[in-house]
């Protein structure tokens, strides 16, 4: 019983890969667009997941030792430890604006070093909820327009099957079922190229956004204690 079931799946795999070597030209095209997209895809999405793990477990590491330390220049060393990490990426580039003397704003005179660290961590912070939210477009691009992919090879290969059937002269069963067989496998690949990449693409915008509100917060506590007020002012 379990040998005839394996026979069938692997049968049935077989015939699928032969409707597909049978298929068009322009169905083809479309399955070969539809393997690059799904190929894409796949690779963002591991790629994707191991920097926002790593990201989120070295973000937490830095800041449990930022909280836990008293001194900031400390921290600076500790930071390069964590070269990675996004909060340390802020933090160092805060720390030194607010440390320089005399930071010039680009675009005018001098600033003061309070405006400058502000500048500093307000760029950074862009910087990396950039590096968060990268590649995600490809996947989004993915999801919305690969089912349109497969359908228009389902279309075309559906089209190119009653054309045949015209030529034919005949509409049986037997003559009709391959052809749309052939085609609604365009379909079918448009969605499984889709669906892991929507699936993927709102489970990493969810969790790039939890980590930027979290750098966002870490930015806002950080400003105060690098520019600290002056005695007397």
């Amino acid at each position: 019983m379990g040998g005839g079931g394996g026979g069938s799946a692997v049968g049935s795999e077989v015939e699928i890969l032969a409707l597909v070597f049978a298929a068009g030209p322009v169905v083809k095209g479309v399955m070969l667009v539809l393997l690059a997209f799904s190929v894409v895809s796949w690779a963002i999405i591991i790629a994707k997941f191991q920097q926002l793990r790593r990201a989120q477990n070295q973000t937490r590491e830095f800041l449990r030792q930022f909280w836990a330390a008293g001194d900031l220049a400390a921290m600076l060393e500790e930071a390069g430890t964590e070269a990675a990490a996004p909060a340390a990426v802020i933090f160092r580039e805060g720390y030194r604006a607010a440390q320089g003397e005399n930071p010039k704003d680009p675009q005018g005179p001098s600033i003061s070093r309070e405006a400058a660290a502000r500048r500093a961590l307000s760029r950074a912070l862009k910087e990396q909820s950039q590096r968060l939210y990268r590649s995600l477009t490809f996947l989004a691009t993915c999801g919305n327009t690969a089912p349109f992919i497969g359908l228009f090879g389902t279309v075309w290969g559906i089209m190119s099957a009653f054309h045949s059937i015209g030529q034919k002269g005949a509409a049986s069963i037997a003559t009709v079922a391959p052809g749309i067989a052939e085609a609604l496998i365009a379909t079918a690949a448009g969605l499984a190229a889709a669906i892991p990449a929507v699936v993927a693409y709102n489970y990493f915008l969810s969790r790039s956004r939890r980590l930027e509100a979290e750098l966002a917060a870490f930015t806002q506590e950080l400003l105060p204690l690098l520019t600290p007020p002056r005695p007397g002012a």
